[in-house]
């Protein structure tokens, strides 16, 4: 599967801004799909990952009451809408995907398979 990540860009704090993933290929709907985000100087981080069957979802701490993600099997796409941004989200966001993964592993890197090529996102203060 080839994933595309779209809807980067400056957004004020406090304001919102939503990414999209957009993934080729018919059996989009078996993978459970990530978000992912590096700042400069840092590992890559989890952000948030929703499953491929029931769709239940899982946030990083850090954005859990801000950030909301979902899917539209139909439309091969994963949104990450990101409500009141911090400057510290500041960073590269990646979307990814994973077949088979169980749920001790959904936060890591590792566990997922193909992987977009991020967009920046930029929150000013």
């Amino acid at each position: 599967v080839q994933l595309q990540a779209s809807g980067g860009g400056l957004v004020q704090a406090g304001g919102s801004l939503r990414l999209s993933c957009a993934a080729s290929g018919r059996t989009f709907s078996r993978y459970t799909v990530g978000w992912f985000r590096q700042a400069p100087a840092k590992e890559r981080e989890f952000v948030a990952a929703i499953t491929r069957s029931i769709g239940r979802t899982y946030y990083a701490d850090s954005v859990k009451g801000r950030f909301t993600i979902s899917r539209d099997n139909a439309k091969n796409t994963v949104y990450l809408q990101m409500s009141s941004p911090k400057p510290e989200d500041t960073a590269v966001y990646y979307c990814a995907a994973g077949d088979a993964m169980i749920q001790s592993s959904i936060r890591n890197v590792g566990a997922y398979d193909y992987w977009g090529q991020g967009t920046q996102v930029t929150v000013s203060s």
